[in-house]
Parts: structure tokens; C-alpha cells; sequence
């Protein structure tokens, strides 16, 4: 890899097996205002959204963010910014995820958190629907 070049963010999905620690390790304190807060904008985000089960995903950068499993191929996403579209259920979790650290940051001025909306930010930029991702968070 050249020096000049940054190094690509990854994502990993959180094992079974490590869920119960993935929040309490990225949130601590915080990890239950910041899950429920997620829940609440994906609520508000999306008309197709009444639950489910969420997937974890570890970044390589440090960062975390969760996406439901939903059987739905796209999910429409309305914000009150204008944004409507359909997105993936892994772009609207990133998006929810991005509303709620960002809101939440504000609200406890903890640097763990403006920490981790950076970190998911950045791997953002490089996933393939980065331009609904950015439109709906603007």
C-alpha cells in the first residue's frame, strides 16, 4: 500500500458470541441512550421500520455502527431535511447510527462519542450509497 494512500475502512460483523460486550466496549456508560436513540431515529427515518433484529459491525478505524435485518431489499428513508429515497437496511442503519452520535455528542460533550460519529463518518464516505448516506444526513 503506498504511504499517500489512507487505508480502507472495514467493516466486521460482531460474532454471536461477543454482542453482549460490543456496546459496554464502544459506549460504556453511554451504551443504552445510544442504542435506544438509534432505534428512535430509524423509527422516525423510515415508514418501513417497526423492529427487528440488529446486526453489530466492529470498524477497522475503531468505530461501530448496527443495521437491522430487515427482508426488505430497500427501505424508504424520509428525513426532514427533504431527503427521500430507498436505501439498503445497512445505509439507513449507518444513517440512524450518524443522527444519534451526532445528537447525542451535543448533548453529553463526551469525546468517546464525537469520537466514534468521526469514525463512522469516515467509513461512510467509501460505502457504495455514501451519496444517499450524506444527502439524508445533511
Amino acid at each position: 500500500m503506498s504511504p499517500n494512500l489512507p487505508e480502507k475502512i472495514t467493516a466486521q460483523e460482531v460474532p454471536e458470541s461477543e454482542r453482549l460486550n460490543c456496546l459496554p466496549r464502544h459506549f460504556g456508560r453511554w451504551m443504552l441512550h445510544v442504542e435506544n436513540l438509534i432505534y428512535d431515529f430509524m423509527r422516525e427515518m423510515s415508514p418501513d421500520y417497526n423492529g427487528a433484529y440488529w446486526r453489530f459491525f466492529d470498524l477497522s478505524n475503531g468505530g461501530f455502527y448496527m443495521s437491522p435485518d430487515l427482508n426488505a431489499e430497500r427501505v424508504r428513508v424520509q428525513i426532514e431535511n427533504g431527503y427521500a429515497g430507498l436505501m439498503t437496511a445497512d445505509a439507513a442503519g449507518i444513517t440512524a447510527c450518524l443522527f444519534a452520535l451526532s445528537h447525542f455528542s451535543f448533548a453529553v460533550k463526551d469525546d468517546a462519542i464525537t469520537n466514534h460519529f468521526h469514525w463512522l463518518r469516515e467509513y461512510a464516505l467509501n460505502h457504495p450509497e455514501a451519496s444517499d448516506i450524506f444527502r439524508a444526513i445533511d
